[in-house]
């Protein structure tokens, strides 16, 4: 499992660094524009007061380009080769299709482009609401944590609730909590399964809890104002937060561990074929991973020595480890829980998945 902010302590003073930094508005996108200079964008929105103006981060440009339905692969060729005519076509768009818009400032920049009904379920409020809760679970701690630009983890073993996939290789229960400030996904709660001889993490994302980010619509004015973070400490936000406690509080469930354990012990069985090199390129295929991940996964994978779906899954979760990306590594988690149940799932209805020479096989 790949280690981020080394302690909760750092992490919490970082979110209350960001909470000081950040600037929230609600605007009509009459009062936005863009203008680039030099591969730099800068949008600009008219308050009743002032004129504030960020650099728009390549997730806003994505966020932007999605709502005003320019294809990204032609709002980049724009920005690359004639950013004039890019900034003409969003502002144009934006003041002859007026809305509110929700944009999310952090650090000088706009990281999000959003719907003025998106609901603001912020980092520092989850992790003020389910600390408690984790510290409270006898045996959990947190063995990884990070905030990266687009998301928070929290990473949670359970050292009480453990068994062996075979004589010595033990695995332990856990779960992740996740959450995104800037659109890119529901605050969610994943079952973790932590594997000890390589400190591995395999996160079923298909048992996941999900909390999305819709709320009210705001209030109508031409005007663009600062949403003021107090607002988190409405009635029903607190009521929310309750709800995702008491997701936190049963995210440990001994069922659905030792369904994925049972899933691993039947992986062990299910040969990949004699060509690892093939195998690997077939799983990249498949999950879209690029040439560093490949090469890191057969690493791994040759190393084990096993070649079951077992050793692959767990060559995937090993090479997570090895990826700078908190945000990738925590992905390639997912992907080993998922091929792991694509794998059974195939097995179960006489499938073949993930084999290099399929016509071999009687």
């Amino acid at each position: 499992m790949k280690q981020g902010i080394k302690t909760i302590q750092n992490l919490y003073g970082e979110l209350e660094r960001q909470r000081a930094a950040r600037k929230d508005l609600i605007a009509d996108t009459r009062s936005i524009t863009v203008n680039s200079v030099n591969g730099l964008s800068m949008l600009t929105v008219a308050t009743d007061s002032d004129k504030l103006s960020y650099r728009i981060s390549e997730i806003a440009h994505r966020q932007i380009a999605d709502r005003l339905g320019i294809p990204y692969k032609y709002y980049e060729r724009m920005r690359q080769e004639n950013p004039a005519l890019l900034d003409s076509n969003i502002n144009s768009w934006l003041s002859t299709t007026p809305e509110k818009r929700m944009l999310r400032t952090l650090d000088g920049k706009l990281r999000a482009f959003l719907s003025d009904r998106y609901r603001r379920l912020d980092n520092l409020e989850l992790v003020d609401h389910v600390l408690p809760v984790i510290a409270a679970m006898k045996g959990c701690e947190i063995a990884s944590c990070d905030v990266t630009e687009t998301h928070l983890y929290l990473k949670v073993i359970n050292k009480t609730m453990k068994t062996e996939i075979v004589p010595g290789d033990i695995v332990q229960a856990g779960f992740v909590v996740s959450n995104s400030e800037i659109g890119l996904g529901a605050l969610k709660v994943e079952p973790l399964v932590y594997r000890l001889v390589c400190k591995n993490g395999l996160i079923s994302k298909d048992l996941a809890h999900k909390k999305y980010h819709t709320g009210r619509q705001v209030e109508d004015t031409d005007n663009a104002y600062e949403l003021y973070s107090d607002a988190t400490l409405a009635q029903d936000d607190k009521a929310y937060f309750m709800k995702v406690q008491d997701i936190v509080s049963a995210a440990v469930d001994e069922t659905k561990f030792m369904l994925t354990v049972n899933k691993l012990r039947m992986a062990k069985n299910l040969k990949t074929g004699d060509d690892p090199v093939q195998t690997v390129e077939v799983l990249g295929d498949r999950y879209v991973l690029n040439k560093n991940e490949r090469a890191s996964i057969l690493r791994h994978f040759i190393m084990a020595g096993e070649f079951t779906q077992y050793g692959l899954v767990n060559a995937v979760t090993r090479s997570s480890q090895d990826v700078a990306d908190y945000n990738r590594a925590t992905e390639l988690e997912r992907i080993g829980g998922t091929l792991l149940d694509e794998s059974v799932e195939a097995a179960k209805s006489r499938k073949i998945i993930m084999l290099p020479h399929p016509a071999q096989i009687a």
